[in-house]
């Protein structure tokens, strides 16, 4: 396995201001996994966790359509990033969302549990446990607001500034479902950028 204790807690000193300490204390409660290509991380009506960061591969969440089937790509996350349905693991609520790795991936977790012990009983990492909650809350809010003032080729431009080689990573059908278009849709919009890269 690639992954390594220093990358993730190279992260996480980068994320949130957490000293020798607050590192040493929690590593008995970070685990490594590796899954493979279409292993979920959580399940569509089941309570998430567990907190994972990406060392390696690109995650999807999606919500699927108990009746039709038919699924909507919402989010993903790919290295460096938490993989989290926040919302269903702080509020101890079943999720409403799918959290899929899309190719073979490397993450650390922590149980829900253990991270709120340690939210409990060190104050950097309860400053850790604020800026995880603001960082959601503003993916959240950034991705309605993407909905309402942006324009498919300019969703499709910040998809590719947070994940610039995802394109080549997964099928274009996933990236048509995230940004709300269909498949030709998107044909058009990667062939308009291309043209004006060469003009």
């Amino acid at each position: 396995m690639t992954c390594t204790n220093d990358i993730i807690f190279k992260h996480l000193r980068d994320f949130a201001p957490l000293n020798d300490k607050d590192i040493d204390d929690s590593r008995p409660f970070w685990k490594a996994r590796k899954m493979n290509k279409g292993d979920f991380f959580n399940m569509q009506q089941m309570v998430c966790n567990d907190l994972g960061l990406i060392v390696k591969g690109i995650f999807r969440i999606y919500y699927q359509d108990p009746n039709t089937e038919e699924y909507k790509n919402v989010y993903f996350f790919s290295e460096n990033q938490f993989v989290v349905s926040f919302r269903s693991f702080v509020s101890r609520n079943p999720c409403w969302y799918f959290i899929e790795a899309m190719e073979d991936s490397e993450i650390f977790f922590i149980s829900y549990k253990d991270l709120n012990g340690l939210y409990e009983t060190h104050p950097n990492w309860g400053k850790f446990g604020r800026l995880l909650a603001e960082s959601f809350f503003n993916l959240a809010q950034t991705r309605t607001e993407e909905f309402i003032f942006y324009s498919h080729e300019q969703r499709y431009t910040r998809l590719l500034e947070q994940h610039p080689h995802i394109i080549e990573r997964i099928p274009a059908y996933h990236i048509s479902s995230y940004l709300g278009i269909t498949n030709p849709s998107l044909s058009r919009i990667r062939k308009r950028i291309e043209s004006k890269k060469g003009g």
